[in-house]
């Protein structure tokens, strides 16, 4: 069976759609251009319309201070340790009950002053008992003496009974000593301790080979000594400061009545170098008339090693590090200029230099950042001289100093 379609018909065509298709592009093509007239102009507004001033760079403002001229101690910083002149353990070396003590804990005592006591009672029947013994043994050795001048005894005889005196005469004298060991008295000069065996106890008596608890201890604390270690490097200073002038130690003292440091003779070198920390000990005695410094105290100390004379002084603060080296910034005539340096010695407040520089050369001290050498710079704030402050006092330095040597490498 054959199946035949019928064609499609052509759908009917509208005027009216073939005369708007012209209009509807136009308006496109007219929206289209004024968004790109629109785009460009604001392109152009912004990168030409509203262009920015040129900026005029002006002058660093910095903070200067004026090249020294002088003398330089070459310092070590460190801690030392108060240690007790002597320090003493006080033992009984009888033992019995401690029946009273004569100070109190923390009071100063004197050589010789009582501490504490023992019942001397048992002790003093000894001397007794002794000193009959005695006084039998010496009877029978003055009788037998007249018996051997008339030759009415054997010598061993009298031989014995003059052993036997002397041996009385000695237990006597043992005795007595027990006696006076009942009365225990200061050793040295000093402050004392907590009381470690109170009155109503037992004590037992120390000997070479036995150690029994003390009963208190005393530290000797006028004078003190300072404890103090260096490396080994400053050895060779050490020992030619010591031959020469002198080798001194100042203390600083951060106490309120302290007005000013206290400076210290070392009495002491050690005599062999410390193999697990490379140091030699210094000593050094100090009055310490008012006790102000306590055993076991850390103390700031400072060691003059040496002297660099007529050194040339800058302030730390004006040294700076770069790819070659230390250098400064000097300014002449408003223009800052670089100046190669070798430190000799940094004591923490100035650094004692070498390099093209004299005394009275201005250098920058504060705003180093903002310099490029050989622009003008601007100076603010006062002028001061290499080592003080803003109204010419001298300064001081608190932080740990920085050898030369250590800083070249």
């Amino acid at each position: 069976m054959n199946v035949q379609i019928a064609p499609l018909e052509t759908p009917p065509s509208r005027e009216d759609d073939r005369d708007d298709a012209p209009s509807g592009r136009g308006r496109t093509v007219v929206i289209g251009g004024a968004a790109l007239v629109l785009a460009l102009g604001g392109f152009w507004y912004f990168t030409h319309g509203s262009a920015p001033t040129p900026r005029r760079v002006g002058t660093a403002p910095v903070k200067v201070a004026a090249v020294g001229q002088g003398n330089m101690s070459v310092i070590e910083r460190t801690i030392g340790t108060v240690m007790a002149n002597s320090t003493v353990q006080i033992n009984a070396r009888i033992q019995g009950q401690m029946i009273k003590a004569y100070f109190k804990e923390g009071q100063m005592v004197k050589t010789g002053d009582i501490l504490f006591q023992i019942d001397p009672r048992p002790y003093q029947a000894m001397v007794d008992n002794a000193l009959a013994s005695l006084a039998t043994a010496k009877a029978k050795a003055d009788r037998y003496a007249r018996l051997e001048a008339q030759n009415a005894i054997a010598g061993q005889q009298f031989d014995d009974a003059q052993a036997a005196y002397l041996e009385a005469k000695a237990t006597v004298e043992s005795a007595r000593l027990n006696l006076e060991f009942t009365t225990i008295r200061a050793p040295v000069n000093g402050k004392t301790g907590a009381i470690l065996i109170q009155p109503g106890n037992m004590v037992a008596a120390s000997t070479a080979s036995t150690s029994a608890t003390p009963l208190v201890t005393i530290n000797e604390i006028q004078p003190v000594k300072i404890s103090l270690a260096l490396p080994q490097s400053d050895l060779p200073s050490i020992q030619k400061m010591q031959q020469t002038k002198g080798l001194t130690i100042t203390l600083g003292l951060h106490n309120a009545g302290a007005s000013q440091d206290i400076k210290v003779p070392v009495d002491f070198i050690g005599n062999a170098v410390t193999n697990n920390t490379g140091t030699i000990e210094l000593r050094a005695t100090y009055p310490n008339a008012d006790m102000s410094l306590v055993p076991g105290q850390l103390v700031d100390v400072t060691v003059a090693l040496a002297e660099i004379p007529n050194a040339t002084l800058v302030p730390r603060d004006a040294v700076n590090t770069g790819p070659d080296g230390q250098f400064v910034y000097t300014v002449k005539d408003d223009t800052a200029q670089q100046v190669p340096v070798k430190i000799l010695f940094d004591d923490s407040v100035n650094d004692a230099v070498s390099g093209n520089l004299k005394k009275g050369d201005q250098v920058i001290v504060d705003g180093q950042l903002r310099v490029i050498p050989g622009a003008k710079v601007s100076i603010t704030g006062a002028k001061r001289q290499a080592g003080t402050d803003s109204k010419g006092q001298m300064t001081s330095g608190r932080r740990r100093i920085k050898r030369a040597q250590d800083t070249e490498g």
